[in-house]
């Protein structure tokens, strides 16, 4: 069951929106190691807008990935890919269906 997600906007700067999607491809198998995130996908908004959305059984997963590889490597790509501070929501899981 999933009762926690994350819901994260990213802003690229300009000229670096390839980078920024192969971030995110990039990412794929780093979370594939978190027992906690049950799902997991990066998107694309718009022409520089992406995000990530994840989801977790309950709040512990939901601290351990903010904790966990990936978001080091984020924080760490920060000032060098994005226009501004990735916005990161945590949200409620009402309702899901997953495979």
């Amino acid at each position: 069951m999933v009762t926690s997600a994350l819901l994260v906007i990213l802003a690229a700067k300009p000229g670096k929106e390839a980078e920024v999607e192969a971030f995110l491809r990039n990412g794929q198998p780093i979370v594939q190691n978190e027992p906690g995130t049950v799902a997991w996908f990066g998107v694309r908004f718009g022409p520089s807008t992406f995000g990530i959305f994840d989801a977790f059984p309950d709040e512990a997963g939901r601290q351990a990935h903010l904790s966990g590889l990936l978001a080091a490597a984020l924080s760490e790509r920060t000032p060098e890919l994005f226009a501004s501070p990735p916005r990161i929501e945590a949200l409620d899981v009402l309702a899901a269906k997953l495979p």
